[in-house]
């Protein structure tokens, strides 16, 4: 069971996601709809998780998105999942390199995939358990708009699903799972991706952000 303090201004979606949560077992120890009322919840419930739109009252910018940061800032370890409405990579990049530290329980989400209930409640708990989970079409998306600008252009069609997947925060073993290709296999192709890339090969969370980092570097 999770303690989550939720924060949605759509007073419909929260229902929905505060009736989700408490049939699969979570505690909702608030749910908030603005960015001031987040960060108190957090202080008065130190929940195990906190969920939150990017754009809530009263600018309806990306005020959740900048209070998950300076929660991360105030509470270093507190796991953030973030949902938006739309396809925004900048939002993504901002809250996954924000965070300067690679320590992951960092997670973002769009809201259409938050009907895929047992999806959703898979994503939730890999951000509580500390993952970096970013939403697959935020992955294409960031893929396709860099693919053509080298080094992403030397990759070969199997190395980029396998940096997909791995942007979206999936360990070898389920990268080779889902490839139906063996984790030797899946080394090799992450082994060649690093190389192509210049990147540190490092594990987990930080393999993650060394991934957007160099994506955000092709976009500047």
């Amino acid at each position: 069971m999770l303690r989550v303090v939720l924060a949605e201004d759509a007073v419909l979606l929260r229902a929905g996601l505060t009736e989700i949560l408490a049939r699969s077992g979570h505690e909702v120890a608030a749910a908030v709809g603005d960015a001031r009322a987040l960060a108190e919840a957090v202080d008065a419930h130190r929940p195990d998780i906190v969920i939150t739109d990017v754009r809530m009252p009263p600018g309806f910018s990306d005020e959740g998105l900048r209070a998950a940061l300076e929660l991360r800032g105030r509470y270093e370890r507190l796991p953030v999942l973030v949902l938006s409405q739309y396809v925004a990579t900048a939002y993504a990049t901002q809250l996954l390199l924000g965070d300067g530290q690679g320590r992951g329980g960092l997670g973002y989400m769009l809201k259409d995939r938050v009907g895929e209930v047992a999806e959703f409640l898979d994503t939730l708990c890999r951000v509580a358990d500390g993952q970096t989970v970013i939403d697959p079409e935020v992955v294409r998306v960031l893929l396709a708009q860099h693919t053509a600008v080298r080094p992403l252009g030397r990759l070969t069609p199997r190395e980029r699903e396998v940096l997909a997947l791995m942007a979206e925060g999936y360990n070898n073993q389920s990268i080779a799972a889902r490839l139906s290709v063996t984790e030797a296999s899946v080394v090799k192709h992450s082994g060649n991706i690093f190389m192509k890339l210049d990147l540190d090969p490092a594990e987990g969370n930080r393999r993650v952000l060394a991934v957007l980092a160099h994506l955000r570097g092709d976009a500047g």
